[in-house]
């Protein structure tokens, strides 16, 4: 059986050469811009910006087509509420008083500016979930550990954080292997019909939150056995330095942030009817 390893890019780029640091700063930075922005043009084009940098930085393809068609039914239940029903907000963001009707439904109107402002939400909610690979996925867990620590958080966080996602591959993996089971006692998962499949994988969450308490309760015995106290004064194998680049890219994403507010509350670029109206 192929085991299963948590997800990381399988090429050298000038992501996996930055500090975690500066990436997280990357990260707090592009998620604040995205969450400050209205408008679904500056929106889309952050979220273009960062799905391009994932793929340049080696985050597969498939997985975020994988992304994309777990949140399309969320995306579509969206579109759809916020164009029939976001109305007063869309009204106080334009200032117009009538919306321009894109759809009508007995007596129901889907207005073209709500649809635009769920475009506006969905870029938003991309962005913040693609910006997560980019910086994870290029970082080497234990240059995250001690990065983390360097940056001055608290090491039981750290510590927990850390084991949360070594956690995750070891629960996937548990989890093929209790489908293969299935698989060889002649259970044709692929075959079935959605509400089989959902009793199905149901099955799987009992064994699989058993053994997830086996091994925490495991990871307390050794803990407790070594002394674990948290103390971040602690060596490490790994070493974590800030080197001018990652000064010098600091800086930059604070400016982008910086600017992008400056020019939000200034000019407006950014808000709602920014190249719309």
């Amino acid at each position: 059986m192929q085991t299963f390893n948590w997800q990381t890019v399988d090429r050298t780029s000038p992501f996996t050469r930055l500090d975690f640091r500066t990436k997280l700063t990357m990260m707090i930075a592009i998620t604040l811009i995205a969450f400050t922005w209205e408008s679904p043009i500056a929106g889309g084009i952050l979220t273009l910006i960062v799905a391009i940098a994932c793929l340049f930085a080696g985050v597969k393809l498939n997985y975020l087509a994988t992304i994309l068609k777990f949140m399309l039914p969320f995306y579509l239940f969206l579109l759809i509420t916020m164009g029939f029903f976001n109305i007063d907000q869309v009204k106080a963001l334009t200032g117009k008083k009538e919306l321009t009707t894109l759809l009508t439904i007995g007596g129901a109107k889907m207005s073209v500016e709500g649809t635009l402002y769920g475009l506006n939400i969905i870029c938003k909610t991309l962005t913040m979930i693609f910006v997560i690979p980019l910086v994870i996925f290029t970082t080497d867990i234990n240059q995250m550990i001690v990065s983390l620590t360097k940056a001055r958080i608290p090491y039981k966080i750290v510590f927990i954080f850390s084991s949360t996602l070594r956690l995750f591959p070891l629960l996937a993996e548990e989890t093929r292997s209790i489908i293969d089971a299935q698989r060889l006692r002649g259970l044709a998962i692929e075959k079935m019909g959605w509400i089989k499949k959902a009793r199905v994988y149901a099955t799987i969450a009992v064994p699989l939150i058993l053994n997830a308490m086996a091994k925490s309760q495991k990871l307390e015995v050794v803990l407790q056995s070594k002394a674990f106290s948290g103390d971040p004064d602690r060596t490490f194998l790994h070493e974590s330095v800030l080197t001018s680049i990652d000064y010098l890219m600091i800086g930059l994403f604070l400016l982008l942030l910086f600017g992008a507010i400056v020019l939000y509350f200034g000019w407006g670029v950014g808000k709602f009817p920014w190249l719309l109206y």
